[in-house]
C-alpha cells in the first residue's frame, strides 16, 4: 500500500515551489510536506496572511492520477479528518487532526497484519485569497494498527500486581505504551516477527526484563552457570518462585491528609486477625474494621496524619500544624471501640482533659488579630496514650489530652506533640527502664542528681524551634548510642556586658547536665546511689566570672560556646544471645571562643546572634584489651578479614566466636549433631560397603 506515482513528482515541484516563495517573502507553508505517524500534525503559514482562507481536500487518486488541487471548494471538515487555524505573530498555525471517534483499524486487521499501516491516505492543505491558490502543505498518513490510536485511553486499565507473588515492574524497558519497543523482548506487545529482528541485541539485567534473577546459590543454577565442584554440597534447594526480589518492600501507613482521622479503612488485602491476639508491630484495630491512627513523623521528615499504631511500639513525636488547616475531630478518640485480641472483646479509651498552662509555647503566631471578636476555640497541643498489655490482649486504654485556648482567628504554625506508650497490666507505675540489665539503643541515658531531693533526672539536648532562640528552645533526652549534635541562639548586642555574656553561656550550658552521677546499666535503682552509679568527670574550664585584663566593645575573649559529652560505653556480656551494654565513663568539657559582633557598613545597635551547641559522643571501649598482633600476623595479612575477600579463620561460621545469633554452646552442639550425620553418611556409602564385603 504506497501512493500513486504522481505522488512523489508532486511533493518535489511543492518543495522547490515553497523554497522559491520564502526567498521571494510570497505565502508559503513551513514545512511543505509532512509524513504524519500520529493523531495530529502541526505546520506554519507565514507570509502576507491578510485575507487568507485554508482549507483542506482529501486526494483520491483516479487511475493512478491525483487531481489538480481546487481552491474553490474551501471546508475545514473532510470525512475522518478535521483542520485548525490558529492567529500567532506574522503567521498562522494549521493543525490537521485525525478524528478520535473514529476507529479505521479492526481487531481483525489488528491481529492479522499489526506491522503493516491500516491508513494510507494524502491530504492537501491549500491557502488562497479570493479563490486564487497561493501555498499548498501535502500531508502523507501512514498509521500503524499497533499504534496507540487503536486503543481507547479510557479503557487502558493498568493493573498493579501483589508485590509478594510477582515484580511491580515485569518489563522495564516496555515504555511505549500500545506499541512495540525495539531490543525489548519482553515486550508483549512485539510479535514474533518483529522480536526476530533484534532477538540478539536484547537489553539485559533488570532492564530487560530479568527483574527476579535466580540467586547465585540455588542449586538449579549450576545446570546454567560455571560453578566449582563443592557447590551440589552448600548450595540451597528452594522454588525458584522464593525470590528474594519479592514480598513487600515498605510496610508503611496510608498517605497522609490534612485532617487527622483516628480511623483508616482496611485494604482488601488485608485479613482482620486481631480476635485471635495481637503480636509485636501488628496494628491495632477498631470494632469498625480500621485502624486506630495517630499522628507519627516518617522517615523523611514528615507527619503523617493518619499512620497506625502498632502492638508494644512506643514513640513520642511532634507535628507542626497550620492553625487555618487545623481541624477538630468528629468525636476524637473519645467514642472510639477498640479491639483487645479477644474474640468479641472491645475496649474504650477513658480520656482527660487538662488546659496547657503556656499556649504560647507551642504557637508560633505568623500574623496579627484584625479584629477583637471574643469568639474562641480549643485546640489538641499534646496527647498521650498509655495502653495497658497484657499477653497479647490490650487491658485497657488512658489517654490525656492537653488543650489550649486560642483566638478563632488566630494565624501561625501549632506544634503538636503525641506520645504511645505500651506498659504491663501489673506495672504499678509508669516508671521504664532504658534496658534489663545494659541499655537498649535509642533509650535515655538514666542520670541523678543526689543534691536534689528529686533525684531523678537525664542529660539533655536543645531542640529548637522557630527562630532557633535559646529562650524558645525546648530539651530532650540523650539516647543512647546515638551521637548527637544540637544548639541554639543567643541574642547579644554590642554593648553587652562580656562577663554577663559568659555567665548567660556557662548557665545555659550547664543546664543540659542539671547531674552529678550516671546509670551505669538500663536498670539502676534511683534510691541506691551505690547501684552502679558512675560520677560525671567535669572536665576543668575556664571561670565564667573571671574577665580578661583587657575589655573591647564588641569583642569578649573565652565565652563558652560548646558543650562536649562524651560518653564511655562497653559490652558485658550477653543474655540469650543478646548484647548488653552498659556505661563505664562520662566526661564533660566546655569550649570557648572568642566573640565580636558582626557589623555591616556601619555598626548598628542591634542584637547579633551568638551560637551555642552541645554535642553527644558515644565512645565504645573493648571489655578487655585486645592482644597484640604477632610478627606473623602484621607481615602477612592472607589471614586478615578486613583486608582480604576470602575470610579463612570464619570458614566455620556459625561454630567460632564471630556468630552471635545464638549461644555457644547450642552452636557446638548442633555441630557435632550435623558431623554425626556426615560421619553415618560416610559409612554408609558405597566404598565403604565394598571394603566391608571384601
Amino acid at each position: 500500500m504506497g501512493l500513486p506515482p504522481p505522488a512523489p513528482l508532486l511533493l518535489g515541484l511543492l518543495l522547490l515551489l515553497g523554497i522559491l516563495r520564502l526567498l521571494w517573502g510570497d505565502l508559503v507553508f513551513i514545512p511543505a510536506f509532512i509524513r504524519m505517524t500520529g493523531p495530529a500534525v502541526t505546520a506554519s503559514l507565514v507570509g502576507g496572511t491578510e485575507d487568507v482562507t485554508v482549507s483542506l481536500t482529501l486526494l483520491q487518486d483516479k487511475e493512478g492520477l491525483l487531481p489538480v488541487p481546487a481552491c474553490g471548494v474551501l471546508t475545514n471538515e473532510t470525512g475522518d479528518w478535521s483542520l485548525t487555524v490558529t492567529p500567532t505573530v506574522n503567521a498562522l498555525e494549521v493543525t490537521v487532526r485525525l478524528k478520535r471517534g473514529r476507529q479505521r483499524c479492526s481487531s481483525n486487521e489488528t491481529e492479522s497484519s499489526s506491522e503493516s499501516p491500516c491508513m494510507v491516505q494524502a491530504l492537501l492543505v491549500s491557502a488562497s485569497r479570493n479563490s486564487s491558490c497561493l501555498a499548498h502543505l501535502l500531508i502523507r498518513v501512514e498509521i500503524y494498527a499497533n499504534s496507540s490510536l487503536a486503543h481507547n485511553a479510557s479503557e487502558n486499565v493498568t493493573v498493579i500486581p501483589n508485590q509478594v507473588y510477582q515484580p511491580l515492574g515485569p518489563c522495564p524497558c516496555n515504555l511505549t505504551a500500545g506499541a512495540c519497543d525495539v531490543r525489548c523482548c519482553c515486550d508483549q506487545e512485539c510479535s514474533s516477527n518483529l522480536t526476530e529482528l533484534f532477538r540478539e541485541a536484547c537489553f539485559t539485567g533488570i532492564f530487560g526484563g530479568d527483574v527476579s534473577p535466580d540467586s547465585d546459590h540455588l542449586c538449579s543454577v549450576q545446570e546454567s552457570r560455571g560453578v566449582p565442584g563443592w557447590f551440589p554440597f552448600l548450595c540451597v534447594q528452594s522454588s525458584p518462585a522464593n525470590s528474594p526480589f519479592l514480598g513487600y518492600f515498605y510496610h508503611g501507613s496510608v498517605s497522609s491528609q490534612r485532617r487527622a482521622s483516628f480511623g483508616v479503612p482496611l485494604r482488601a488485602d488485608l485479613r482482620d486477625l486481631s480476635d485471635f491476639g495481637y503480636k509485636q508491630g501488628d496494628p491495632i484495630m477498631t470494632v469498625d474494621k480500621t485502624y486506630f491512627t495517630i499522628p507519627q513523623v516518617s522517615l523523611a521528615g514528615q507527619c503523617m496524619q493518619n499512620a497506625p499504631v502498632a502492638f508494644l511500639h512506643n514513640f513520642d513525636v511532634r507535628c507542626a500544624t497550620n492553625l487555618e488547616a487545623y481541624q477538630e475531630q468528629d468525636g476524637g478518640v473519645i467514642h472510639m471501640k477498640i479491639k483487645n485480641g479477644a474474640v468479641g472483646g472491645v475496649v474504650t479509651p477513658r480520656v482527660t482533659y487538662e488546659e496547657a498552662a503556656d499556649p504560647d509555647a507551642f504557637i508560633t503566631r505568623t500574623g496579627t488579630l484584625l479584629s477583637n471578636e471574643s469568639a474562641s476555640r480549643n485546640v489538641n497541643v499534646e496527647e498521650h496514650y498509655i495502653f495497658r498489655w497484657n499477653n497479647n490482649t490490650i487491658s485497657e486504654i488512658n489517654v490525656k489530652i492537653i488543650r489550649a485556648e486560642i483566638n478563632a482567628h488566630q494565624k501561625g504554625i501549632m506544634t503538636q506533640r503525641f506520645t504511645v506508650k505500651f506498659l504491663s497490666y501489673n506495672s504499678g507505675d509508669e516508671k521504664e527502664f532504658s534496658g534489663n540489665p545494659g541499655y537498649q539503643l535509642g533509650k535515655p541515658v538514666r542520670a541523678l542528681d543526689i543534691n536534689r531531693m528529686n533525684n531523678e533526672t537525664t542529660l539533655h539536648l536543645w531542640q529548637s524551634a522557630g527562630r532557633g532562640l535559646c529562650t524558645s528552645a525546648t530539651f530532650k533526652p540523650v539516647l543512647f548510642g546515638e551521637d548527637t549534635l544540637s544548639g541554639c541562639l543567643l541574642e547579644v548586642g554590642i554593648h553587652e556586658n562580656c562577663t554577663r555574656l559568659r555567665e548567660n553561656a556557662a548557665e545555659l550550658l550547664d543546664s543540659l547536665v542539671r547531674a552529678t552521677h550516671v546509670a551505669m546499666r538500663g536498670n539502676s535503682d534511683y534510691n541506691d546511689p551505690s547501684d552502679d552509679w558512675l560520677e560525671i568527670i567535669r572536665a576543668d574550664a575556664a571561670d565564667p566570672g573571671a574577665a580578661p585584663p583587657v575589655s573591647v566593645r564588641g569583642l569578649c575573649a573565652d565565652v563558652p560556646a560548646r558543650l562536649h559529652i562524651r560518653i564511655l560505653v562497653s559490652d558485658a556480656g550477653a543474655v540469650e544471645g543478646m548484647t548488653q551494654h552498659e556505661i563505664v565513663g562520662v566526661e564533660t568539657r566546655l569550649s570557648t571562643v572568642n566573640w565580636q559582633f558582626q557589623c555591616g557598613l556601619t555598626c548598628e545597635d542591634k542584637a547579633d546572634l551568638f551560637p551555642v551547641s552541645a554535642s553527644v559522643q558515644f565512645i565504645k571501649i573493648p571489655a578487655q584489651l585486645p592482644r597484640p598482633l604477632t610478627r606473623f600476623q602484621i607481615n602477612f595479612t592472607e589471614y586478615d578479614c578486613n583486608r582480604n575477600e576470602v575470610c579463612w579463620p570464619q570458614l566455620l561460621y556459625p561454630l567460632t566466636r564471630y556468630y552471635q545469633g545464638e549461644p555457644y554452646s547450642q552452636c557446638v552442639a548442633k555441630g557435632l549433631l550435623l558431623l554425626s550425620f556426615f560421619v553415618l553418611a560416610a559409612f554408609l556409602s558405597n566404598p565403604w560397603t565394598r571394603t566391608c564385603k571384601a
